[in-house]
């Protein structure tokens, strides 16, 4: 498949299973880069007017399905279509400009003293036009009969508490397109670099620890409880244990110290796989932020109003419940997954 070394002569997706990256250790051991799975690719830098040569050993380390593009095929292709050709003169010029490693836009500067020297210049690159995140919106109309709430309210208020179980409804969807939604959800925003797999297949301390690693100031983990049973039960083998953090003023697991919350909306796939997410939080911290209308008519909870529709010639009175959300990941390293996270457990 690829062979450090050799040359870069194919780019290679991952369409089903598991492939390690390989490199020499400094004692000539093998040591391994990361691993890529379902949706994974390398060979990237076949495109470039010098692809160079493979920077590691891949080896598959499941039965794979791998789609494989020749160089030849590539430049048959490129060659009778301007479109794919100016795109990747985009991606080359983008690529050239220096960027430190968190993929920014590298700001040259000059530290220490020895005689006069230049003091270099530079800019600060920014988006010229940035990302616009229009709010989603969950609606329901809720039909309650006129009889019901003139006739029911005692002990308990009929209206407010089927007003209360049908705001649970809607925060029940809004968590959900949080987490799955394909335009702003959180499964779909993180970044590719802020992707990796599992190295063996439940979540094991050295995945949580690589997870953790990623970036700076993680605040919390959020898993499918399933998925936090599989760590406990890794963390068992290992003869390790959680440890416990106070949240809202309950405790809760935890891994150095990051909380680890249940969050059933992510989803537990038919095969048992599942993610894990870490992320930083708040606008201050360039974090992950939700985002809300406050101040919106008739409203009965941030970001969330009631409108009175008027009473039908069948004495039904109807309110319209709408919530209005969406989410933003401010820099790519805000927002990590860990991906194929098997929960199942395997037979003894």
């Amino acid at each position: 498949m690829a062979r450090q070394g050799r040359a870069v002569d194919h780019v290679f997706l991952i369409a089903h299973g598991k492939v390690e990256k390989l490199v020499p250790g400094q004692y000539g051991e093998e040591t391994r880069r990361g691993v890529l799975a379902d949706g994974g690719f390398f060979g990237g830098q076949l495109v470039a007017e010098e692809p160079g040569t493979w920077e590691f050993t891949a080896r598959a380390l499941t039965a794979c399905t791998v789609l494989a593009l020749p160089r030849v095929a590539y430049e048959e292709v490129a060659a009778r279509n301007e479109g794919l050709r100016a795109h990747v003169r985009r991606c080359r010029a983008e690529q050239a400009r220096p960027r430190n490693k968190k993929g920014e836009a590298a700001i040259d500067l000059a530290s220490g003293h020895t005689g006069e020297p230049v003091l270099p210049g530079t800019f600060v690159d920014y988006e010229l036009r940035p990302r616009e995140y229009e709010l989603s919106v969950a609606q329901t109309i809720l039909r309650v009969h006129s009889r019901v709430a003139d006739l029911y309210n005692d002990p308990m208020d009929q209206v407010e508490q089927q007003l209360r179980l049908t705001i649970e409804a809607l925060r029940e969807r809004q968590e959900s397109e949080l987490v799955n939604n394909p335009e702003f959800g959180l499964l779909h925003n993180a970044d590719y670099s802020q992707r990796i797999s599992t190295h063996s297949g439940p979540p094991t301390p050295d995945d949580m620890d690589e997870l953790l690693s990623m970036r700076r100031g993680t605040k919390v983990f959020f898993a499918h409880p399933r998925a936090i049973s599989a760590f406990g039960r890794e963390c068992n083998k290992r003869g390790l244990a959680f440890d416990t953090a106070e949240v809202g003023g309950h405790p809760v697991p935890a891994w150095r110290g990051v909380p680890i919350l249940p969050c059933g909306k992510i989803p537990v796939s038919e095969q048992g796989t599942s993610a894990i997410l870490a992320m930083r939080l708040g606008e201050g911290e360039q974090g992950v932020v939700g985002l809300r209308q406050t101040g919106i008519p008739d409203e009965y909870e941030p970001g969330l109003n009631v409108r009175f529709m008027g009473i039908n010639e069948q004495a039904i009175i109807s309110y319209l419940v709408s919530t209005y959300y969406s989410a933003a990941v401010l820099v790519p390293d805000a927002l990590g997954v860990l991906e194929n996270v098997e929960v199942f457990g395997t037979p003894s």
